[in-house]
């Protein structure tokens, strides 16, 4: 099963040092029958794209919790076991929850199939919006309209391979 664990670079630095994304219980996103049903399409691209933007979501809240953290959402898309990410059943149609997943253990980093950044011209919109995610939350519409335009931006597709010349 692929799933989309949201990170930020520095997450994602950590990770490359220890050669796994952990530790454990890991949050992720993947495509689950909760995703499927609110999405309403059968075509697999576009609900793993669906599972993707939800991370890339998810790491847009990991950054606006760390006033350090460079201002460009990450996302590692990784392969797991079937059973090794679980839905929580409870929650399988609330909006905040779609698609998300939890992973019991570390996953070693090798499992992971590429991870997408945020391009350098992102990180004024993310930062824009990472400031105002919580008024958005609360219905502000001005706020909302903020983070929608650094969702706006599309992640960009690396090799695992290029994680160095990404946290460098």
């Amino acid at each position: 099963m692929r799933v989309y664990v949201p990170l930020t670079l520095s997450g994602l630095a950590a990770a490359h040092r220890a050669g796994e994304v952990g530790p454990g219980p890991l949050t992720a996103y993947a495509v689950t029958p909760g995703l499927r049903e609110w999405y309403v399409s059968d075509d697999i691209e576009e609900l793993e794209y669906a599972a993707l933007n939800r991370a890339a979501s998810a790491s847009l809240r990991l950054i606006a919790g760390d006033p350090g953290a460079v201002r460009r959402r990450v996302v590692v898309a990784v392969d797991v076991p079937d059973g090794q990410a679980v839905a929580d059943p409870d929650h399988s149609l609330d909006p905040s929850s779609l698609g998300e997943v939890r992973i019991a253990s570390t996953v070693p980093l090798v499992k992971a199939a590429a991870v997408h950044v945020d391009a350098e011209d992102a990180e004024k919109d993310v930062a824009a919006a990472a400031a105002v995610l919580g008024a958005a939350d609360l219905g502000d519409d001005d706020a909302q309209f903020t983070v929608d335009g650094a969702e706006d931006h599309e992640l960009l597709w690396f090799g695992v391979q290029e994680i160095p010349n990404l946290i460098g």
